[in-house]
């Protein structure tokens, strides 16, 4: 991509990563890595929109029947989807079906788009990641496959250790913090082509080692608050999506949005 690429509106397609959890804002939103590359990219362009389809929870198939059509119709200069980790991370997934709706959305999305992104999400280090990576893998072969016969963009966050570290994760273990979408924000921005700012690779200063009380307190807040409640909605087929709009449903001026 050219250094000098202009790119004047956005539209982000995902689930909760593209939504922005756990970037928690004062007054209870949510921000992330997508709002973070639009008030970049806004402050390049004059008149610069941005529209983010992105719900919580979201499977692919959702995401390529509800999503995918939407932003298509927007003719952005550049697009990103994300999708299909919370596909990987139920109980039982067809990873046919997985790949199906992949296409279906990137078929749908690149010729629609100036530049199509795709990306290979990060997954933290732990039990979780060792469980589920044969699925992620498998996940990520298939959006190379895409990308390559679409020209599109796949940015590897895999790839990079550091948002593998514990600490780029939220209580939760399934978000990134404020910094870890912050590093997500510059690696787009640097696959676009745009001057790099910083590395987001850089690996995080050396940590303090906790005791196993602290550990282990911090293991059982997790289980309570966030583990439990995610295992119930899997078993009752809920989503901490339901119900819930798009993030930023039409694709307007960046200045019309509570984003800053």
């Amino acid at each position: 991509m050219e250094m000098n690429a202009s790119y004047t509106s956005f539209v982000a397609v995902g689930d909760s990563f593209t939504e922005g959890m756990s970037d928690l804002l004062p007054d209870g939103s949510y921000r992330g890595w997508a709002d973070l590359l639009a008030a970049r990219l806004a402050r390049r362009e004059p008149g610069f929109r941005y529209a983010n389809l992105a719900v919580r929870g979201k499977l692919i198939g959702q995401i390529a029947g509800e999503q995918a059509p939407v932003a298509a119709t927007m003719g952005a200069d550049v697009v990103t989807l994300v999708g299909g980790l919370n596909d990987t991370l139920r109980p039982k997934v067809d990873m046919g079906r997985v790949r199906g709706h992949l296409e279906e959305a990137v078929e749908l999305l690149a010729p629609s788009c100036g530049q199509l992104v795709l990306m290979r999400s990060p997954g933290r280090d732990g039990p979780v990641m060792t469980r589920f990576r044969p699925r992620m893998e498998e996940l990520y072969v298939i959006l190379d496959e895409l990308a390559e016969r679409h020209g599109a963009l796949l940015v590897d966050l895999y790839g990079a250790p550091v948002l593998a570290e514990p600490r780029m994760w939220d209580v939760d273990r399934l978000h990134l913090t404020a910094e870890g979408h912050r590093r997500v924000a510059e690696a787009v921005w640097q696959a676009l082509g745009l001057p790099a700012e910083e590395d987001w690779r850089a690996p995080l200063p050396a940590a303090v080692a906790m005791g196993w009380p602290a550990r282990r307190t911090e293991d059982l807040r997790f289980a309570r608050q966030h583990l439990l409640p995610w295992i119930g909605r899997r078993l009752t087929g809920r989503s901490s999506g339901d119900g819930l709009p798009p993030k930023r449903a039409e694709l307007l001026p960046f200045g019309t949005s509570p984003v800053s």
